[in-house]
């Protein structure tokens, strides 16, 4: 075992894209994607973290690693601490939470993040990307991030907020989420045992609850945006980008 464990929660029973870790872009399953791109960062072990045993079977038989999960967590950190603190006994010093629904993420820049959170400088650790205008700065499925100064290239800097969609949200650094968290050892095990916050209830995003709690949350800049997968519509439009 690993100092560090790459933990891919997902499900089957997503509300607008049922099904979606089995959603196939060039012959191959979603899920499979991301899983692959995760094992290429080459940055320690990779598990998929799911209570469907179809997916289990999928990621068995491509020679993968995945870990059956209870079916009733709130979030998906919570899936992950299941497997961290059950399956690997809370020893990976690092854990990253990588999103099942983005499989044309670069490999690099979880490798990036990974880099960045062995400096001990924060407690969480994310990434994101430029907004692509007034279109992604109006979509309530795109979550943006705030940050105290600019970030640039392979820069972090600290997390302010977090949103969606809000006219009353101001700030001179927005910039486009990506969906991987980094936590360390000790923040993974904290941030579970506070409750869900007002803000991350409100807006549907657990890492309001860490900020609001005081946690330290660096985000790091990508030059590139990996498209998350959450409506038919994003399919259609990360399948135009991997197979042409």
């Amino acid at each position: 075992m690993t100092k560090i464990a790459i933990i891919i929660p997902t499900r089957l029973d997503a509300q607008r894209l049922p099904n979606k870790p089995l959603k196939l872009i060039n012959n191959k399953e979603m899920i499979l994607h991301v899983y692959d791109l995760a094992v290429k960062a080459n940055t320690g072990d990779v598990l998929v973290a799911t209570p469907d045993q179809k997916i289990i079977d999928l990621i068995n038989n491509h020679g993968g690693h995945a870990v059956m999960t209870k079916n009733n967590h709130l979030t998906g950190t919570d899936r992950v601490y299941e497997v961290f603190e059950n399956y690997l006994q809370k020893k990976p010093e690092i854990v990253i939470n990588l999103q099942g629904d983005m499989p044309n993420l670069n490999p690099l820049a979880i490798k990036n993040l990974v880099e960045y959170m062995k400096s001990k400088l924060c407690e969480v650790g994310t990434l994101a990307s430029t907004l692509d205008g007034e279109k992604e700065e109006n979509d309530p499925n795109i979550c943006k991030v705030i940050t105290k100064k600019r970030i640039i290239q392979s820069k972090f800097d600290v997390a302010t907020n977090f949103y969606r969609s809000s006219k009353e949200i101001s700030a001179d650094f927005i910039y486009h989420h990506i969906g991987i968290y980094a936590f360390t050892n000790k923040a993974l095990i904290r941030y579970v045992s506070l409750k869900r916050s007002k803000l991350e209830i409100e807006r549907k995003l657990e890492q309001l609850r860490a900020l609001e709690n005081g946690m330290k949350i660096h985000v790091g800049y990508i030059d590139a945006c990996p498209l998350s997968v959450d409506t038919e519509q994003d399919l259609c439009e990360i399948k135009k980008i991997m197979e042409s």
